[in-house]
């Protein structure tokens, strides 16, 4: 199965829908599966005052997180814009939810399945809430422990109406910091996922450009997600940790290549591999001119591309046999020049 890649836009769009809407056209032309953003209503989620990660104060300068936060919402007319934006471009709306309402106005505008931030992880109601639209989850575990996550998984299993589906939930391993260093990054832990909860698993990806991606998908990833923006230089908490959409582009290029790469585990050769088998493998040759009934030993036979006839790996039953009939030096032999 194809890793499905998730263009997170995230706020990205700074608040304008316009920007919003150039964003989806970007991950489609991308190739991306899907295209994600955020819907909340400030006054659900933040007080006034919560100050701003370090991140966030670099690249957004005064006031409070709040403050900054509210000028990133889009109302419902906006919403749905994007949804239909999103049909237009025949990408897959995602938006992730952060209140009731954004999960109603989101499932309203046919979002297919549903992504829970690393925030809300150890958020029991809201995440149980979630789990009970019975739609395919995606819970992405930044900041957590595996035990964080064991219990949130429970919730999220014991509340699920399709907990029997294989799809039913995918964990994501993420790192939240922007931008993570690759040496914060612990990719293992995704498998260690994999093997602890027995589901799916996939990378969030804070880090910047493209390796640790591809590196997760080589590990198996189902899903990635990673941030983009349209210019990283715009003002905003997450665009200086984005891709830009020319990379992003890359990243879905790579990653298809290494799933091809990746083939389906079994060692046997290739049919591009065969000709070049028997060119570069080694075939038994005649030293010298040999009178019939001559032995097969060191002295008569060496070995020699190309490997198109008796092969080394024969060396044992050959030293037994002996010529049926004279031979010119260089011959190649086969089975019928020998008795």
């Amino acid at each position: 199965m194809a890793c499905f890649i998730i263009a997170e836009a995230g706020v990205n769009h700074n608040g304008s829908p316009e920007l919003a809407l150039q964003l989806v056209d970007a991950a489609a032309a991308a190739g991306a599966d899907a295209v994600k953003f955020q819907t909340f209503r400030t006054d659900q989620v933040i007080t006034r005052g919560t100050e701003k990660a370090e991140y966030q104060k670099t690249h957004t300068g005064n006031g409070d997180q709040y403050d900054m936060i509210r000028a990133l919402e889009l109302d419902e007319a906006a919403h749905e814009r994007i949804a239909e934006r999103c049909v237009h471009r025949g990408i897959e709306f995602m938006s992730t939810p952060f209140d009731e309402w954004a999960t109603d106005l989101l499932l309203r505008l046919g979002m297919r399945r549903i992504k829970i931030a690393s925030g809300e992880l150890t958020h029991r109601p809201f995440i149980e809430q979630l789990a009970r639209r019975g739609l395919p989850l995606i819970l992405s575990t930044g900041m957590a422990s595996m035990e964080e996550v064991r219990r949130s998984v429970d919730w999220l299993r014991t509340c699920h109406t399709a907990n029997d589906q294989p799809d039913w939930l995918t964990v994501l391993h993420c790192t939240s910091n922007y931008p993570a260093l690759p040496g914060d990054v612990n990719l293992r832990a995704m498998q260690s996922l994999a093997h602890e909860l027995r589901v799916p698993v996939g990378y969030s990806d804070h880090t910047l450009g493209i390796e640790v991606s591809l590196a997760a998908v080589a590990l198996g990833a189902t899903v990635i997600e990673k941030h983009f923006t349209l210019d990283r230089s715009l003002p905003g908490p997450d665009h200086q940790a984005s891709l830009d959409p020319a990379q992003l582009r890359e990243l879905v290029r790579a990653t298809r290549a290494v799933e091809s790469a990746l083939g389906d585990g079994i060692k046997q050769p290739t049919t591009s591999e065969l000709p070049v088998r028997a060119l570069v493998r080694r075939s038994a040759f005649t030293r010298r001119a040999l009178p019939a009934n001559s032995p097969i030993n060191a002295d008569n036979v060496s070995f020699l591309r190309p490997g198109d006839g008796i092969g080394p790996e024969h060396w044992e039953e050959l030293q037994v046999r002996q010529t049926a009939r004279a031979l010119p030096a260089g011959h190649r032999l086969t089975w019928q020049d020998l008795g």
